[in-house]
């Protein structure tokens, strides 16, 4: 049985979902053909691929749904939720974003931790394989990225490391840096990974996914990069943010930097991608979208406090977090504010948008589902810790990750949500 169950634990706020609001128009579930792919690999910006085997270069899935990093799925979630599960799995307090779970093609889920282990999870929450990859005491904040039968994930200790989906097996590890805090990108058996240095400095580094060879790198960022790296193959750029404020990009087809462009504050959330233009989150209090060929600026938004939330984008609208605690629905193409939202905490997590919500976990310990319309909460589920992770939606439920609770000694929680 898995270590904690709803009955055990669940708070009285926890189980409570909304009613879901009357009277939403319906939304589109995919992206016009202008955009029609997230690179090569999907047949929606951004869409899930866990059910997709047979996808070109044998992808699954990887963090942010895509490689873009569009956060989103084509997928409708319940109007109320309750926690069907919950297990122990962070025990940290960094400050830094978890890691989030992502679906195997065999359905189990796969979460890599601050422990330094990365698990196999059934979906009632029973753990198939426990793999320790790092003893490191930061562990890993990155979620695997899953190709061929294989997991891919970073950790604070410098090391990438190629697991077996299947065995849990360690297949190799290769030392990049100092710190290999983002999350791997997969793309034609290539991993694309932002590495930290100490001094502080930084690279980015393209490695052989079979064999965890480095292929390449440029060490031109100047201070750590956070940023998982985003992928734009119709328009021959790959790109992230780093913590000197610049977002960098290089052409995917010869590794020749391209441009920088300068956000004015520490760029270490990941970088979306639609149509071309970058939205692009900064501690300078602003959201920029950026011309993903030149680097030239399309427009930037002003929040009231940092971001490092990784935006999510679905037709034509960017919905991001701020450590105002507003989550905010943005027009991609103009940056006019749509509606925002406000939560009780900072907003650090990665939003992901469904086909009629945007999900976005705060440092209230909820997670809440807002409507994609008009950001009138649907529902919230409260935890224990911050919640950090990109949620995600499968079609037996919601899973997320948390931070351990500030100066306190109970572990963060992985969770599932299902409907009720």
């Amino acid at each position: 049985m898995p270590e904690l169950t709803r009955r055990g634990w669940l708070r009285a706020a926890g189980g409570v979902g909304l009613a879901g609001l009357a009277g939403c128009s319906a939304l589109r579930d995919t992206v016009s053909s202008d955009d029609p792919a997230d690179g090569t690999d999907a047949p929606a910006d951004g869409i899930d691929l866990s059910s997709r085997p047979e996808s070109p270069g044998g992808l699954t899935t990887q963090f942010r749904r895509g490689l873009r990093n569009a956060g989103t799925v084509d997928a409708t979630i319940p109007d109320r939720v309750e926690v069907d599960w919950a297990v122990p799995t962070n025990r940290g307090d960094h400050t830094a974003s978890k890691g989030s779970p992502m679906r195997a093609p065999s359905g189990a889920i796969l979460v890599a931790d601050d422990t330094g282990r990365i698990r196999s999870l059934s979906p009632d929450g029973e753990t198939n394989w426990s793999t320790s990859i790092s003893d490191d005491e930061r562990g890993s904040h990155g979620t695997p990225a899953i190709a061929e039968g294989t997991a891919y994930v970073g950790t604070y200790d410098g090391v990438v490391s190629a697991v077996t989906v299947e065995s849990g097996e360690v297949d190799w590890q290769t030392t990049v840096g100092g710190s290999a805090a983002a999350s791997p990108t997969y793309y034609e058996g290539k991993l694309y990974v932002a590495v930290e240095h100490p001094t502080p400095s930084g690279s980015a580094v393209v490695m052989d996914a079979e064999s965890g060879e480095i292929e390449w790198r440029d060490r031109r960022p100047t201070d750590h990069p956070h940023s998982t790296v985003a992928i734009d193959a119709d328009r021959d750029r790959f790109l992230f943010g780093s913590n000197d404020g610049y977002c960098y990009a290089w052409s995917l087809s010869d590794r020749e930097r391209m441009w920088r462009y300068d956000t004015g504050g520490d760029s270490k959330a990941p970088i979306a991608i639609s149509r071309g233009i970058a939205v692009v989150p900064s501690w300078a209090e602003t959201v920029t979208a950026v011309d993903v060929e030149d680097g030239s600026r399309i427009w930037e938004f002003e929040t009231d406090d940092m971001v490092m939330c990784a935006p999510a984008i679905r037709d034509d609208t960017v919905y991001v977090g701020s450590h105002d605690g507003n989550c905010y629905a943005l027009d991609l193409v103009s940056g006019e504010e749509l509606w925002s939202t406000p939560t009780n905490g900072w907003i650090t997590g990665s939003a992901v948008a469904t086909t009629d919500h945007v999900l976005v976990g705060s440092y209230d310990a909820n997670l809440y589902a807002l409507d994609r319309e008009d950001g009138s909460v649907t529902w919230s589920v409260e935890g224990r810790g911050d919640v950090t992770s990109a949620p995600l939606v499968t079609d037996d439920g919601i899973y997320y990750t948390e931070r351990a609770p500030e100066d306190a000694e109970e572990a963060g929680m992985c969770y599932k949500l299902v409907g009720v």
